[in-house]
Order: structure tokens, then sequence, then C-alpha cells
């Protein structure tokens, strides 16, 4: 599907920024231009940008109910109370539970933890965890990336004198469980200055409460657990902002030096020894690995790798979960190719609905959270993928840039027993029988709320580039805008009017991609890069005729710590239609 390619130029008062920023940094007005995009406007906003410290994390206790929180955690150390550190089986649930549980153990013995398994207890805080923690003896549950809707729960927990602190960044309801303290940044009416945390986020918070009213702040034990963290906002997709980047700024740092026992395993594993590790290896090796337990097992296991004290030990249990992943891959490209058969045959390929709501009993519900950001990607609508667990039709949605999904299932919530998420993904459950007028119902919704331009690819164009720009000062000064992700997007760069250098060709198993060496029509300077999947450009390029590309620049680190840049090619525009500036 053809991207629409859209650029925002600056206001007439963001271009005297630009110059103003342009003369300090790199002395490029394409750096100064990705600054004043993310609202930084002065030197010394862009100094504290390029150059992250602990010191601005904020209060923990500005966030609400901290205080309470605290003093339920410390009267229970006090009191030698039995302590479950309780968290989601997905990556953020585990590397949450995983930190909490590594810092309560350094000065608490009393603790233990659990994961819910995803096919007999499914989401959030189940009945049959409670009665765990009533046989064990357990008196608190902090409970990590879950629990804000868990009303019945929590106070079938109250009747058996189990207390609990929750944890959580989901979207809340009006209602609120009757808990001890309710951590969450976007709590209504919550002042703390930062409401995007990620679920391990929310924990780290709290034990640097935690560590703060009990003298602790001073050591770096807390701060040596930021590389899961790191991992939690890499691979929960929230944004790259604030106390986000500063935390994953630090974590990667740790990731790159000295990573935590459980970590080094799954390090090796990938093949990311001796190289530096970015986000985009948390993103695409090391958080599927560690969802993968989750996903085909138990998150448990994700849980005893990440706490493991010995290597050989997190090795072993790394070559485990890295076989879960292999299996995760099958299983995820069978029922993607079933899910797409059955689209076709239905007719909601090229069909004029706005959403994709497709159910099979017999899938794998591990997967289809997957499936179902497959099936959005292809079709580019918002997508809910259902299979059958313990009765109930369940499932995880999708959705597009720009469309807010969770408002559109919250619309049907009368149909549904369960559901939570966030604006992109929200996980559901309904009976099967209310399948058939939750499909209309969603359609409804979205088809009246959905804009045309949500249901387009876009491409958003930070800044023109001309080839002569990148110069090794761009090219150092840009890499201090990492960590990327959202809210701190990678840049992406157009070119107009570049040609072949003579000497790119097709490369890959299937010579489907091309490797390519550019020149553009403002001067000599040749450049290298890469197209994937663009085979059908390669008669044109070789032609000898002009052409627009868009494109990020990747860095390659080599094992001698020298780099090599090179462009990665996302589309190609023959034609002469101009860019849309919006």
């Amino acid at each position: 599907m053809i991207s629409k390619w859209n650029y925002l130029p600056l206001t007439t008062e963001e271009q005297e920024l630009e110059i103003a920023l342009a003369k300090k940094f790199a002395n490029s007005p394409a750096i100064a231009e990705l600054l004043v995009q993310r609202g930084i406007t002065t030197v010394e906003q862009a100094e504290h940008f390029f150059n992250p410290s602990l010191s601005d994390l904020h209060d923990p206790f500005l966030m609400q109910d901290m205080d309470k929180a605290v003093d339920r955690l410390n009267r229970a150390m006090g009191s030698k109370e039995k302590i479950l550190v309780y968290g989601d089986y997905d990556v953020d649930g585990t590397t949450a539970v995983a930190l909490v549980y590594k810092y309560l153990r350094n000065y608490y013995s009393h603790v233990e933890y659990y994961i819910p398994t995803r096919d007999e207890e499914g989401y959030g805080i189940s009945i049959k965890s409670i009665d765990h923690a009533v046989e064990m003896g357990i008196k608190l549950i902090i409970v990590l990336d879950c629990g804000i809707k868990a009303i019945d729960e929590i106070a079938y927990a109250g009747r058996h004198g189990i207390d609990f602190i929750i944890c959580d960044h989901h979207v809340p309801d009006a209602i609120l469980p009757d808990a001890c303290a309710i951590l969450n940044p976007k709590l209504e009416g919550n002042t703390y200055p930062y409401p995007h945390l990620s679920g391990c986020g929310v924990g780290f918070k709290f034990m640097q409460a935690f560590a703060q009213s009990n003298g602790l702040d001073g050591r770096h034990d807390l701060y040596n657990l930021l590389d899961l963290v790191a991992v939690s906002i890499a691979a929960d997709i929230v944004p790259m902002t604030g106390e986000n980047r500063v935390m994953t700024h630090f974590g990667l740092k740790r990731l790159n030096t000295n990573p935590n026992t459980g970590l080094k395993g799954i390090i090796k594993i990938c093949g990311l020894n001796n190289r530096e590790i970015t986000i985009s290896d948390v993103i695409f090796k090391i958080g599927p690995r560690i969802n993968a337990s989750g996903r085909m097992q138990s998150g448990m296991e994700a849980v005893e790798l990440l706490t493991a004290k010995d290597f050989a030990d997190a090795y072993a249990k790394s070559k485990n979960i890295d076989q879960y992943n292999r299996d995760r891959k099958e299983l995820d490209k069978r029922i993607t190719e079933e899910a797409n058969k059955i689209l076709e045959e239905r007719g909601d390929v090229d069909s004029s609905n706005k959403t994709i709501v497709i159910y099979n009993k017999n899938w794998h519900k591990g997967i289809i959270g997957i499936v179902a950001s497959r099936l959005t990607e292809l079709y580019y609508k918002p997508a809910v993928v259902l299979t059958l667990s313990n009765g109930l039709a369940t499932g995880s949605s999708r959705s597009v840039q720009g469309y807010d999904i969770y408002q559109a299932i919250e619309a049907t919530r009368d149909l549904l027993e369960n559901f939570g998420g966030h604006t992109y993904a929200v996980g559901l459950s309904m009976k099967e029988e209310n399948i058939a007028e939750f499909t209309r119902r969603f359609e409804d919704y979205v088809a009246k709320t959905i804009t045309p331009n949500q249901l387009t690819p876009q491409i958003d164009i930070d800044t023109y580039m001309k080839f002569e720009e990148i110069t090794p000062e761009f090219l150092a000064c840009l890499h201090k805008f990492t960590p990327f992700g959202p809210g701190n997007q990678k840049p992406i760069f157009c070119t107009r009017n570049v040609m072949d250098f003579g000497t790119s060709k097709l490369v890959g198993k299937n010579l489907e991609h091309i490797k390519l060496e550019l020149v553009d029509n403002s001067s000599g300077t040749v450049i290298n890069g890469i197209a994937f999947n663009m085979k059908q450009y390669f008669d044109y390029i070789k032609s000898g005729k002009a052409f627009d590309i868009c494109y990020t620049i990747e860095e390659n680190k080599h094992p001698n710590n020298t780099s090599q840049y090179q462009l990665f090619v996302k589309e190609i525009r023959t034609d002469s239609k101009p860019h849309q500036d919006v």
C-alpha cells in the first residue's frame, strides 16, 4: 500500500528559533528543525535533551497514593508479613515483577512472586492466584501492570485478609478497586508530572519512593535495575519522552556495560555480545523472546530468567525461551495465513468496511495479539482477533496511527465481560453469542469516527535533506537524539531528485532488495542505502531517471568500534506529484 507523504513546515516564529539553534548544533538547519519539532527551542533545553540526567526524574511522592503505598509496605516489612509480587505475563509485567522482587529481596526475605497463566487464568488478577496467596499466608500483594479494573477480585482478597497495592498504567474506569493504594499516573485528578510510564516504570517509582523513605536513595542498587525498565518501555511502546527517555537512556547504558544476569543470557542468545545494543535490538530481539515465554508457556519462566543470579543458569533458561520464540514465529505465520484466507473467502479484503473482526476458536491465545498487528499492518484498518478461552471469546485489538481503539471498544462495553488497554491496543473478552453484535457495533462506531487519513498509511517527513548535509558532525549530533520511540520517533528525511550512481544492484536470496549507491542533483556526494523488498523499482532506478526517497539514517557499529552509516529507504516515489504540506 502506497503511503501519503506529509511534511509540516515550521512557522515563521519556529524558523527564527531554528536559525538560532542551527548556529550551535552542527551548523545544521536539519538538526535545529528536529529540535524545534520536539518543542526544544533554546540551547539550554537542547543541552538538557542531549545529556539526560537521573536528577531529571520526578519526586515519586508526587504520585497520588504513593505515601500510602510506602507506608503499607514499610508496615508489612516491619511486621514480617509475607508479600507477593504479582504481574502480567507480558514483557512489561514480567520485567516489573523482576525489578520489584529483586530490589525488595535485597532488604527483605519474606517475598515471593507470581505470574498468572495466559490460558487458565487470563489477563489480570485471578481468583486462582488469590486462593494461592491465601494458602501461602500472604498478607500483602503488590500488583504490577494490571489490577486497575479488578474490583471483584480485590474485594474477594480483602475478605481473606489480603491487602493490595496496585501499580498500573492502564486507563482506569470511574469506579476503582478497594486497594490500600493505587499508583497510576493516569488516574483522574493525579497531578504527577509524567502520565506515560510503563507498568515497570510505575514499579520503579514505587521502589524509588520506598528507598527515599528508608534512607536508601544514596545507593545505586535501584538504578542498576534500569535495564529492566528500558526493556519494558521499548517493548510496551509507551512514549519515549520525559522520564521514559531518561530511564531508557540509562537502562541502555546498563545493557551495554553490565546488564543483569538474566538479560546477559538473552543478549548472548540474540548474538548481541561485543556490539552496541540499541533500542531496536530491545524491540525486535530481546523483547520478543521475553514475551514468548508468556505467550507459549508461562511468564513465570521469564521472571525466573530475569531474576537469575548464575549466568550458566540464565543462559540455559534463555535457550528455552529462544525456542519458545521460534515456535511462536511458526505459529504466528500459520495463524496469520489462516486469517488472511478467511478474510479473502469472506470478501473482506476488498470490502468498504473500516474494521476487521475475525474469530477462530482453535487459535492459540498467546498469538492473537501479534496476528491482530499483522492484519492492521496489511489492511490498514483497526483489527480485532478472537479465540475461545475458558468459555469466552477472548482476543486482542490493534489500531492504525492516530485512531483511539480504546474508545471504540469501550463503546461496546455492555457486550463485553472484560476489557482494558491503551489507545492502540486493547484486550477484551465476550460471550460467543455476542460476537456478531459486537462486530456490527464496532464497525458502526469506527466508521463514524475514523477519518480517511487514518485509513491511509502516512509517512511524516521531518525535514528535507541534501546529501552534502549528511556530514560526520551532523551524524554525531543525530545520534544524540536517541533513544527513539513514540513522541521521539527516529527522524524521517526526504531527498528529492536522486539518481543511481551507476552501481546500485539487486541483493538478497531472491534478489528482492536493492543495494543503493545514490547521488542527488545538488552535489557529487555519493551515499549508500538499502531498499528492502523494492525490486519493482530497480529497472526505473537503472534507467538513470531521477526519483524521490524518504528514509531514516541507520548506524552500523562494528567490533572495532567504527561506525558506518547508510540510508534505510522507506519508500521510493518515481512520479512528479508534490509532497503534501499539512
